[in-house]
């Protein structure tokens, strides 16, 4: 088993410096694991906000903005190789610390790790290529005009991130931010933000410049609320709950200040009669019970057909009763605590609402037997589910997976896109034109076949309907960030000619 190893005490990283907070508050960071108090951050204010506004400020300006905004790609691009670098260099220990700090199995941990150094690595590409592409021409209808384009940084931006996949979330919009030419303020959730504090350490050791990657760490109300009202932020980028999401779009309004939002989910995936049990039952546990179960895009409602529905079943929980339920620092543990006693509670009242509504457990809905501590819950299966239950219809954000059966394809797409989300959704199927078919019907901005989950840095990210809008990921994420800019040019020498000429009367 990986030790346990001590949190390193930050302050918040404004200016390329460590500040401790305004008002010198901290908040405590829990191991869910232990449930004990294993250190702190540092609680921020809207009075660093304001310091980490200014300083992303200077940092686009400065030197007229050759230091960092309009700097070349390529320049950039060498700062975010370092960053890849020393993370890389440093990767059992931000594993280990992701893990204390969030709950999630080690093995996990350096899963997103290595995906952290490589989304860095990625956008250092992409940042190298947005030199080629400056001034894109565009054909145009008359020949006395020429058009090109200009892509921007679109300024200084304010980046809100959540607690399951704590640097990794951060990266996907810190990475294409700062390719951009953008400078960022990331504001970590205060339930796990220990390795965004330690991904500050790196920036601060490969000599990034000060002010273009500023983290202020604090609560939602006091720390996330300023960043995302404040004047002199251009854009928030946000990735979190619904109601959140919600309160973001309503204080961007009224400064007309563009938002991406990546929201909840309530994915389906589907199961046909033509499959491979084992293969099947493997990527539906896997789909909902990564991650603690908390995903966004867990696949955690399971419509599977009728005719293998019960074997289906009766196949799964001999599955899920082989998952390591442990300390998720323990070699070979595959299911670990949930982040808080907050969301533990909130997932068990959910499992507990799903019975009195008259749904059954079929198995899990309690903490593990073994683990008389940390914030535990067995994976957990409910059937005899109608679509009006609240746990069909609303993301419980931990280890449960809810079953339907259905009869016919059109039967399964129905149920599987009556939400009102629309994030992921997965289709398993030997039938390859019927998973063509599906994943056409699905209203998802992500669709699997025949799996559920994987994600590449390469790969467009988000949802639709309540799940948000934007992409993150891919190009498409680089461009969450950039302004575009038609420049067109008169080239004739011919004088215009719309009005008479005084010369000529």
């Amino acid at each position: 088993m990986a030790m346990a190893i001590p949190i390193p005490s930050r302050q918040l990283f404004i200016n390329g410096e460590w500040r401790e907070p305004v008002l010198k508050k901290r908040i405590p960071i829990v191991n869910p694991t232990t449930e004990e108090i294993v250190g702190d951050i540092p609680a921020a204010t809207a009075e660093d906000v304001e310091l980490a506004v200014d300083a992303a400020r200077q940092a686009l300006s400065r030197n007229k903005g050759k230091d960092w905004s309009s700097a070349s790609g390529a320049f950039r691009a060498k700062y975010l190789r370092a960053i890849a670098a020393k993370i890389t260099e440093r990767k059992s220990e931000l594993a280990n610390l992701e893990t204390i700090d969030c709950g999630k199995p080690l093995e996990e941990a350096f899963w997103d790790i290595d995906d952290v150094a490589g989304c860095f690595e990625y956008y250092a590409d992409l940042a190298e290529g947005l030199d080629a592409k400056q001034k894109a021409p565009v054909s145009l209808p008359l020949e006395n005009f020429k058009s090109y384009v200009l892509k921007e940084p679109i300024g200084v931006v304010g980046l809100i991130t959540p607690w399951n996949y704590p640097l990794l979330m951060a990266t996907w919009k810190v990475a294409p931010a700062l390719a951009a030419g953008c400078a960022a303020i990331l504001k970590p959730s205060e339930l796990a933000s220990v390795t965004c504090l330690e991904l500050a350490e790196v920036c601060r050791e490969v000599g990034l410049p000060p002010g273009v990657l500023n983290i202020v760490t604090g609560l939602g109300p006091e720390a996330g609320a300023p960043l995302v009202s404040h004047p002199h932020v251009d854009k928030i980028a946000f990735t979190g709950s619904n109601a959140t999401g919600s309160r973001i779009m309503a204080a961007a309004a009224p400064m007309v200040k563009p938002v991406s939002l990546e929201l909840g989910g309530k994915s389906p995936i589907i199961v046909f009669e033509d499959v491979d049990l084992d293969k099947a039952v493997e990527w539906t546990i896997f789909g909902c019970f990564w991650t603690n179960g908390e995903i966004c895009s867990a696949t955690s409602r399971l419509l599977v057909h009728e005719s293998i529905a019960a074997e289906f079943l009766e196949r799964m929980v001999k599955w899920i009763k082989n998952i390591k339920i442990s300390d998720p620092l323990e070699e070979g543990c595959r299911l670990g605590p949930v982040v808080s006693r907050g969301q533990y509670e909130k997932v068990l009242k959910f499992i507990s609402n799903a019975k009195s509504e008259g749904a059954t457990i079929l198995c899990g809905g309690a903490r593990p037997e073994h683990l008389k501590k940390g914030f535990f819950v067995e994976p957990t299966v409910i059937t005899d589910i109608a679509t009006s239950m609240q746990i069909w219809r609303e993301e419980v954000f931990g280890p449960v997976l809810c079953v339907m059966a259905f009869s016919t394809e059109d039967e399964a797409i129905e149920l599987a896109n009556d939400t009102r989300y629309g994030l992921g959704a997965a289709v398993i199927s030997k039938d390859l034109e019927r998973c063509d078919r599906v994943s056409k019907a699905f209203q998802a901005g992500i669709v699997w076949i025949n799996c559920s989950q994987p994600c590449f840095s390469q790969a467009p990210w988000g949802g639709k309907k309540h799940s948000g809008f934007g992409r993150e990921l891919g190009e498409w994420g680089l461009d969450n960030y950039l302004s575009v800019k038609q420049v067109t040019q008169y080239v004739s020498d011919e004088p215009w000619g719309w009005y008479k000429s005084p010369s000529k009367l």
